[in-house]
């Protein structure tokens, strides 16, 4: 239905980021003058980014309301969840919430960016709540691959409204804190305005497996390994940290842990006490040559073959003290993020290369998801049973077939709203539509610079990497027009220069040409002849070869005439 003007004072949910993609996620909750936030992640550059080390959301919609804001509350500590909050902080500062250990992975993330003690942190339990303006929140347990993730209660004066944060229901959690069914039934019953729930593993039919499975797989893979053991997994992935630390010291092995995030989450957890480790289990690197190597399990990142892990550098025989041998084993424990395909099958080719034996989700149990399959994800739906279903954490196409199940357990397809980022839904009265659209978008952060590489920066170099560059170098008599020097031409990858003279020297005659043909006036405005030379060169190149090169004329090769 159509909202009126006067309803436009009622609650409003706003994406920022993580609908249509994967990460990104941002949500924006906000009735009168009060607004929360929840969740504040990053997404890691898509192949087409080229020099991008990490994209946040766009926050341009909320500089002018920084008053406002009552709190940023955070479901769990994975990178696409808290990864952009350094970034974000920067421009908004309010009070940050979170469990436990999401905290004190935000904290460590706030030291390396020299601002510590400069953002409030406040420290939640499940099932308690936090006043935030008109806002109150209810933390609520969910399971899911890292410790202490919760799914939100939040309480508006329009309703109760659900956020799932990321969940799956494992009925064997390797700590045992089983995601708070018994919470979500009784909001059911008291009534829910409107569900925001997971859609990642929307595809997948039945149950996602319990994460003890993947304990089980250690246990059988690791009595039979005759050398060293390397798994490969997510830092933030305690559970499963844990799970190979329990496997080695039943198969006899004391335990490395390899690579900056894994040592300082690991760290994290064991002060908080989210993960029992005897300081006996574990070794340094300086004692590994001294132990046999059937003693030996090392705990590494870079299970997606980042170019600079320690993984991938052991892989390409390039790291300084781990060299992989024939016979040593390696796992990677944990899923291949769609894109990361080509880049871990490369990798996977090299550990066999240096005689390693590998196993992986394709061929092993050495992995299960942390996110709801569609049984769960009805489950949910039905505990829960609001008036209202918003599909969120997914490509568009996992938003559409979550709504399509939401229809399959009785919510009237007008009901579900697929949402994408920027759109303003509007609840009132019990009615819901989408009302607005806000400025919203990513920002690209490339080494030290934040938002100063845009998609015209991007497009110029997927134009580089593709067709090379020429530069065309000029020296211009600026009153006489006389040519006094050039032209010369240097390419970089468009042709190789040295079995090409022919073909760069045909170039530079055509340019010589066209200089020729401009009259003295013409010749006294570089912006002219520059023009005039990218506009030959380019149907040359075209004509010549088929390839579109970057053609630059560096200004300062014009000369002013002097007089003696």
């Amino acid at each position: 239905m159509e909202l009126s003007a006067q309803d436009i004072s009622g609650l409003k949910i706003t994406p920022l980021g993580g609908l249509g993609e994967i990460g990104l996620n941002m949500m924006l909750f906000e009735y009168g003058d009060d607004l929360i936030i929840v969740d504040c992640g990053l997404m890691f550059p898509e192949p087409h980014m080229l020099g991008i080390d990490i994209v946040i959301p766009d926050i341009s919609c909320l500089l002018h309301r920084k008053e406002s804001i009552r709190g940023i509350f955070l479901t769990h500590g994975h990178e696409d969840h808290i990864g952009a909050l350094p970034y974000i902080l920067r421009e908004i500062n309010p009070p940050v919430y979170g469990t436990a250990l999401t905290l004190g992975f935000v904290s460590e993330k706030l030291k390396e960016f020299e601002l510590e003690g400069a953002v409030k942190l406040v420290c939640v339990k499940p099932r308690e709540r936090v006043a935030a303006g008109c806002f109150s929140i209810e933390f609520i347990r969910v399971a899911h691959s890292i410790v202490d993730g919760c799914a939100f209660a939040i309480h508006t004066p329009e309703g109760v409204v659900i956020h799932t944060g990321d969940f799956k229901i494992d009925q064997t959690p390797v700590d045992g804190e089983l995601t708070d069914l018994a919470t979500f039934a009784r909001y059911g019953e008291e009534g829910v305005l409107a569900l925001l729930a997971d859609s990642t593993n929307v595809e997948r039919e039945g149950y996602t497996l319990s994460e003890r499975l993947v304990g089980d797989a250690f246990d059988n893979i690791f009595p039979k390994c005759q050398a060293r053991i390397i798994v490969a997994a997510f830092s933030s992935n305690i559970h499963r940290v844990q799970q190979v630390m329990e496997a080695a010291a039943r198969a006899g092995r004391k335990v490395l842990l390899n690579g900056r995030s894994m040592i300082a989450n690991v760290r994290i957890a064991r002060e908080l006490g989210y993960i029992d480790i005897p300081d006996s289990l574990l070794i340094d690197l300086k004692e590994l040559p001294g132990l046999p190597k059937e003693q030996i399990c090392m705990i590494t990142t870079g299970s997606q073959g980042e170019p600079m892990s320690a993984l991938s550098r052991i892989a390409m025989d390039d790291h300084k003290q781990i060299k992989l041998e024939a016979g040593d084993t390696v796992i990677l424990s944990s899923r291949f993020i769609p894109g990361n395909e080509k880049t871990i099958s490369d990798l996977i080719n090299h550990l066999y290369r240096r005689g390693a034996e590998v196993f992986h989700e394709n061929v092993s149990e050495v992995h299960v998801s942390g996110h709801a399959s569609q049984e769960e994800l009805k489950l949910i739906l039905n505990l829960v049973r609001p008036s209202w279903f918003l599909p969120i954490h997914g490509e568009y196409r996992h938003l559409v077939q979550h709504a399509r199940l939401a229809e399959k357990v009785g919510i009237p397809r007008e009901r579900c709203i697929i949402m994408t980022n920027g759109d303003v839904v509007a609840f009132a009265a019990g009615e819901a539509c989408v009302l607005d659209k806000v400025e919203h978008g990513r920002v690209f952060v490339d080494g030290k610079g934040i938002g100063d590489v845009g998609e015209i920066v991007l497009k110029d170099r997927k134009h580089l990497s593709e067709d090379g560059m020429v530069v065309v170098i000029i020296g211009i008599d600026q009153e006489t027009g006389k040519i006094i020097y050039g032209p010369d031409i240097v390419s970089r990858g468009v042709v190789f220069e040295d079995d090409s003279r022919e073909f760069l020297e045909q170039a530079r005659r055509v340019v010589m040409e066209c200089l020729e043909q401009l009259n003295i006036e013409v010749l006294g405005e570089w912006t002219e002849v520059k023009q005039e030379v990218r506009t030959v060169l380019k149907r040359f190149f075209k004509k010549t070869i088929a390839r579109r090169p970057v053609i630059s004329l560096p200004e300062l090769m014009v000369f002013s005439h002097s007089h003696d």
